[in-house]
């Protein structure tokens, strides 16, 4: 249920970024081409989730991603990093390594050969980074 509604988020984020519109456009356009989400309410809080803390998960992406911008990342990378950052700093309910393979599984089905290994990397740097960070809290 939960892995049919994140492939919907990163559709839905990936859709937002190719057309440069947020969530208030970009959810009821997506539902219009697409059965709604099994988990309507993670799928909404998520999917605006991410757009609110679109800085910060960025920013954690551009330092854990040494070497590579985010501007030049491809869409599908860039997206499925943006969601997999944000349910492993923001998701209280998602544990690390289940946002990181999901992260992955979505990478190896819609990215390029490389996607899954690239993703992994980046978001077990940042899972490191975020574990850092609690301790010190």
């Amino acid at each position: 249920m939960r892995r049919e509604s994140r492939e919907k988020v990163f559709q839905t984020l990936f859709m937002m970024d190719a057309l440069g519109v947020g969530p208030d456009e970009a959810i009821p356009l997506f539902t219009l081409t697409s059965a709604p989400p099994s988990d309507e309410k993670y799928y909404d809080e998520t999917v605006r989730g991410v757009w609110e803390h679109r800085e910060e998960v960025d920013a954690l992406i551009r330092q854990a991603a040494e070497h590579w911008r985010l501007e030049r990342m491809a869409l599908v990378d860039r997206n499925i990093l943006r969601l997999g950052a944000y349910e492993i700093c923001r998701s209280a309910d998602v544990p690390f390594v289940v946002a990181i393979n999901e992260a992955v599984d979505l990478g190896k089905r819609y990215g390029s050969e490389e996607s899954g290994a690239f993703i992994n990397g980046i978001l077990d740097k940042i899972s490191e980074l975020s574990a850092k960070k609690k301790e010190k809290a």
